[in-house]
């Protein structure tokens, strides 16, 4: 145990004293945590210190950053909240673009950052290490709330309120701040017994249930666009029944990939970016948006001029109508399509598109999007997807950085059993491999192990590629491809395309093979056409492995740009 030399911070060798790291690990342990994320750091020792006396499990990343996408990782695979430790100052701010991704994509998270000592909090700049005029400032745009803890006596209520906030609709990142005298310092405080927090309720308003269920009584041609707010809210059962109830045709966001059976006859899948996509949903004379804002993806680029009604469900109040004026239902996505289908009945009777049935529609739809594509010398890729899609077992879940394999996945990509995770909520660069190294550890932790793939291309995955120290020191099932076409495949062919040439979007690059082997990886390079032979033989090893590939992917023609 630890005891302190008067008027120092450091922890020095003695009795059974306990500290505020020792509250804060209490606490987390009774709110249900198992597992942290994150790097040691010198103001945060009370924290690791505290670890040491406790039943968390630690997972050190090697960046901050990528810290905060396993979080997210590990939260998107359980559904469980993801816990991150973060050090002060430069390590506290290395987080911020991962913790961006969290919130845009609503993950909840508890993010615990040291501070400097309290006495050299406010204005004056005592020049301590790591020291910023205000550190939970800097969180402000990528968390949902932030507080700063003075007194170890408030950290059980603060964390237990912070992961009650972080679960609550909308769902994101928390963020507490804790100094370092505060964490080091011996308490009287108990140990902590037992923590609550549970989601506050946000069920949607009764009227606007009565009119949305009065819109849609009477709809001829109902549509639906499922947003990632369907998957987050666990509303995939209700938008089923909605659905077929109302024979409405549902295509996906790619937040809400998976959030409607794939197959199902009235399933546009997720073809969000595609013309003839837009055209169905501009057609309907009642479309039900859940869970999205209905911005420039999905919008297919701002284009997206729908002549009917809109009722939009979403959460986050700051979503509603901010895109296309409707009838706005401020609620969890769950809790709306509940009570929207307990209420909702639809008296028998033959549903018409202009005289054809919404089965024959979404029929239409998709084989006008298949004719698109096969017209485009985009063989190589739908091969390349499919092979990909018939390696990867049903219910494994796969976690896309932002690259052209990941554009594509957003469209043509089956989730099946699995789940599809991307970085579509911020849009930032790295996060396919550390969040998979997340869900992995996630799965194994709340006792569902299994192997998870990440896919990244060649730029995204410098961005991450020390985790592979990482996934080998906790051998962590993960398979890692990535697609590697020499430079920003995505930014090549987008400034090729406006431009004429591209500039500053190639790259040098190590052999990606030998790099994994460096760290004690295995790694293997392929031809594309052999890349679903080389996944099946990574999922069937143990531990991390590395498949690479390389060539260059194409991405389907813009079709918000056609005349």
């Amino acid at each position: 145990m630890i005891d302190f030399d008067p008027g120092t911070a450091a922890p020095t060798k003695g009795t059974d004293v306990r500290n505020g790291g020792d509250l804060v690990v209490e606490t987390l342990e009774a709110l249900g945590a198992k597992t942290v994320f994150g790097i040691p750091g010198q103001h945060a020792l009370g924290l690791f210190d505290a670890m040491g006396r406790g039943n968390l499990h630690f997972v050190s990343s090697r960046v901050e950053n990528n810290s905060a996408f396993a979080a997210d990782g590990y939260s998107r695979a359980t559904g469980e909240v993801g816990v991150l430790f973060l050090s002060t100052g430069p390590g506290a701010l290395t987080s911020l673009a991962g913790l961006q991704e969290a919130y845009a994509t609503g993950v909840p998270m508890v993010v615990v950052a040291s501070q400097i000592p309290l006495e050299g909090l406010g204005a004056r700049r005592k020049g301590m290490l790591h020291q910023l005029d205000d550190q939970k400032a800097s969180a402000a745009n990528v968390t949902k709330s932030q507080r700063l803890i003075q007194h170890a006596s408030g950290i059980p209520s603060a964390i237990q309120d912070a992961w009650t906030e972080a679960i609550s609709s909308p769902q994101g990142p928390v963020w507490l701040e804790i100094p370092q005298n505060v964490l080091l310092d011996p308490i009287m405080v108990p140990p902590v017994e037992d923590a609550l927090a549970e989601a506050a309720d946000n069920p949607p308003r009764v009227e606007l249930v009565r009119e949305a269920v009065k819109w849609l009584s009477t709809a001829e041609r109902p549509a639906i666009i499922a947003g990632g707010g369907t998957r987050r809210g666990r509303a995939e059962k209700s938008l089923l029944s909605i659905a077929e109830k109302l024979r409405a045709p549902v295509i996906c966001t790619p937040g809400g990939n998976g959030a409607f059976p794939w197959n199902h006859e009235l399933s546009l899948q997720s073809w969000i970016e595609d013309r003839h996509m837009t055209d169905v949903l501009e057609d309907a004379d009642v479309l039900i948006v859940i869970g999205s804002s209905l911005g420039e993806v999905t919008s297919n680029y701002f284009t997206f001029e729908p002549r009917g009604r809109i009722i939009q469900i979403d959460a986050e109040p700051r979503v509603l109508e901010s895109n296309r004026p409707g009838l706005g239902i401020r609620a969890d996505a769950g809790q709306a399509l509940a009570a929207l289908d307990e209420a909702l009945v639809v008296e028998p009777g033959e549903t018409s598109w202009h005289g054809v049935s919404p089965e024959a529609v979404v029929k239409e739809a998709l084989a006008k999007v298949r004719a698109r594509l096969e017209s485009q010398d985009l063989a190589k890729e739908l091969k390349f997807m499919a092979d990909i899609r018939e390696a990867v077992p049903a219910d494994m879940q796969t976690f896309w950085d932002m690259t052209i394999s990941a554009y594509w996945g957003w469209s043509c990509w089956d989730a099946r059993q699995g789940q599809f995770h991307s970085a579509q909520g911020a849009g930032g660069l790295g996060y396919g491999f550390p969040a998979a190294i997340g869900g992995a550890v996630g799965l194994e932790t709340v006792g569902k192990p299994g192997r998870v793939l990440a896919v990244s291309g060649d730029g995204s995955s410098m961005y991450s590629i020390s985790e592979l120290a990482t996934a080998k020191q906790h051998n962590i099932p993960v398979t890692w491809l990535i697609v590697d076409d020499g430079g920003y495949g995505i930014l090549r062919e987008y400034m090729v395309g406006a431009f004429g040439k591209a500039t500053a979007t190639e790259l040098a690059r190590p052999d990606f093979v030998k790099l994994a082997e460096a760290f004690g990886v295995p790694a293997t390079r392929v031809a594309p056409e052999d890349v679903g032979d080389a996944l099946k033989a990574g999922f069937a090893a143990d531990g991390p492995n590395v498949v690479v590939v390389e060539t260059l992917l194409k991405m389907f023609g813009p079709t918000h740009l056609d005349d």
